[in-house]
């Protein structure tokens, strides 16, 4: 079974947390990260200055931050699918760093 690749090939800011993402097959997801911007990771991504670092990697084309967070462009494509798991995975991600930290 084969699965199809994705590339982010342009990318705006739309609102806060809130990025429109372009693909290489044409399509465009609006993306709010808000639900997801939890724990050691994606946390830190909720200081505006540092979301708003967000760059196009080349290489990997896909999404990036400076602090080392990214998503997989598949996962981006495929947002309204996902960020539902994603953001019970987040919350997961706060509890533990509550915890430990």
């Amino acid at each position: 079974m084969s699965h199809p690749i994705h590339r982010v090939v342009s990318f705006e800011a739309f609102a806060a947390y809130t990025l429109r993402v372009a693909f290489d097959d044409g399509s465009e997801q609006t993306i709010d990260f808000s639900p997801v911007l939890e724990g050691e990771m994606f946390g830190p991504l909720r200081d505006p200055a540092l979301f708003s670092a967000v760059r196009l990697d080349p290489e990997v084309q896909t999404l990036v931050w400076p602090n080392g967070a990214d998503f997989d462009p598949a996962t981006l494509h495929d947002w309204p699918k996902v960020v539902g798991k994603l953001a019970a995975k987040a919350r997961g991600w706060m509890r533990s760093t509550q915890i430990s930290g």
